[in-house]
Parts: C-alpha cells; structure tokens; sequence
C-alpha cells in the first residue's frame, strides 16, 4: 500500500529523533515536517535542554509538548538544528521559505555544527528552481527590488497578507534560473531592500534524511 506524504514526513522525523543529542540545545526550524519532528520529539524519551526555533507556529508546538525554547542570542553555537525543504538537490543545496521563514532558518544554521533536513521524496530534485524563491523585502523597496528581479528572468509575486516575522514582505519568485545557485542567491541578496532570500546554497545541509515508499535514506552532498 502506498504512504502518504504525510506517512512520508512522520518517518523522516522519527528516523531524526536518532541524531537528537542528550541535555544539549538543539535547533528547530519550520514547516509540515519539522512539526511532526516537533511532536515526535515531544512524545520521546529524549531529553534535551532546550530549543531555539524560527517561528511562532514552531514556538506554539514546542510549547504545547512542554519542550522549553530559548533565544538564539542566549547560546554560541547549537549541536544540530533540524529543518525541512522546499526542494533539496543532490548536493544539499536546497530552496526553503515556503513559511516566510528563511533569515531566522539561516541564522539558526550558521549557529549549528550540523544541518539535518528532513524531507519526503517529493521534495528531492535534480535541478532547484520548480518551487517559488521567497525573497523577503523592506515594504517600501518592494516595487524596486520586484522591478531589478525582472531584470534578472524572475517573475515576483507578493504574498498577500503574510507578513515575515521581522515585519517584512515576502516576493515568491518564479522563473529565476538556478542553474548556479549560489550564484543566484548572491545577486538577489545585492538588491538594495532585500533582507535575505531562499535559496540555501551557501547555507547547505550536512545531511539529508530522506522518507520514501521503500524507506528511508541518509543522503550526504555528492557531487
């Protein structure tokens, strides 16, 4: 019988309760997958100090299984942080933001030694691109900014009623091209009134745990 997506993400979030640390904090980030993570974690034995999350519906969940959630600006580093994808290529670059939560998702990275994403089949591509790239903006460079990333082959739309956690707007992109997307997350994060982007090339994962129909894989960046 066939999984569901939803079958899919649970097995990715227990196969990550595995690499969960002892009396450490640890990093959680956004989305559908990390919330059943949340919930798996939550339901474990596994005991940890505490959390640093990206967002509110995170922060509501860790609450709500009794996990405790601390600042990033109370810890110099972080063990692992544990976040799904968009999309997730063979060399662990991935697209992300679909929740709006991409800078505070890069900040949590850069605080940890290892980056695990958790993602269902679905979600592994050849090529980034297929999904939208947020890019959140300053409110009043918008029409600017949506102007520059024409230029560059993109087709920016506002996210309506959606506002970052810092009190930006989120552009989703259309039609860049990734075929270098380092390349590409650096030119969209030069437009004046660009706060950040979400296309991770810089800010890879260590490790992919990746839930399909016959199992799940542990996947590290190949070339």
């Amino acid at each position: 019988m066939k999984q569901s997506q939803d079958d899919l993400k649970r097995l990715a979030a227990a196969k990550a309760l595995e690499f969960v640390p002892e009396n450490e904090y640890i990093g959680i980030g956004t989305g559908s997958t990390v919330n059943f993570f949340i919930e798996a974690l939550g339901k474990s034995d596994k005991k940890i100090k505490g959390a640093v999350t990206t967002s509110r519906k995170s922060s509501e969940l860790l609450a709500q299984y009794g996990i405790p959630e601390i600042h990033a600006n109370e810890v110099t580093r972080l063990p692992v942080y544990f976040d799904g994808a968009d999309e997730v290529n063979h060399t662990l670059q991935m697209i992300k933001g679909g929740g709006g939560a991409h800078l505070t998702e890069k900040i949590v990275a850069r605080l940890s030694e290892q980056f695990i994403c958790l993602a269902d089949e679905s979600k592994y591509v050849t090529r980034l691109g297929k999904f939208p790239v947020a890019v959140e903006v300053i409110p009043m460079a918008r029409s600017m900014v949506a102007r520059k990333i024409v230029a560059l082959g993109g087709n920016p739309e506002l996210r309506i009623g959606f506002k970052s956690f810092n009190g930006n707007e989120i552009l989703d992109v259309s039609g860049l091209d990734l075929s270098k997307p380092m390349e590409m997350e650096d030119r969209l994060n030069q437009i004046l009134g660009v706060v950040e982007n979400g296309i991770f090339a810089h800010d890879t994962a260590d490790l992919l745990i990746l839930a399909q129909q016959n199992g799940v894989e542990l996947i590290k960046p190949h070339i």
